[in-house]
């Protein structure tokens, strides 16, 4: 049975179809339901969706893109065999380092997201690049 696309339900992740639902269709996603802990690690040859928390210490890498349906708090690695066209997705984006395939960023010293929206982070230009995820229409 195919999934009910409508009502503006569909994400569109960068490096993945962003078309057509049979075109996104990715068989390489794990889900994790659980808050990953410091000192827990997670790769995978794939797209990663975790339903937690990643704390400081816990670490995610993958070779897709990386969506955390929580706060992310440790190490993230996206597009780890080199794709730049994954992204990081969080409720809270606040981690230790974040890399998006050869790109390398981390929050300046003392400073915290402030956003109460979600984020995601991706390149844009050479840069690793965090802006807030729209909501609604906008973000097709």
């Amino acid at each position: 049975m195919a999934a009910d696309w409508a009502g503006g339900n569909l994400v569109r992740f960068p490096g993945r179809g962003g078309g057509e639902p049979e075109e996104m269709a990715d068989d390489n996603t794990i889900l994790v339901r659980r808050t990953l802990r410091s000192g827990q690690s997670l790769h995978f040859e794939g797209n990663v969706v975790i339903l937690g928390d990643v704390n400081p210490g816990a670490e995610v890498v993958a070779t897709g893109n990386v969506v955390v349906m929580g706060a992310l708090r440790g190490v993230v690695h996206a597009g780890a065999d080199g794709d730049s066209t994954a992204a990081v997705y969080a409720f809270r984006l606040q981690p230790t380092q974040l890399r998006i395939a050869g790109h390398i960023t981390r929050a300046p010293d003392g400073e915290g997201s402030l956003s109460c929206a979600p984020e995601t982070a991706r390149v844009r230009d050479g840069l690793v690049v965090i802006e807030v995820f729209p909501a609604g229409p906008e973000r097709l």
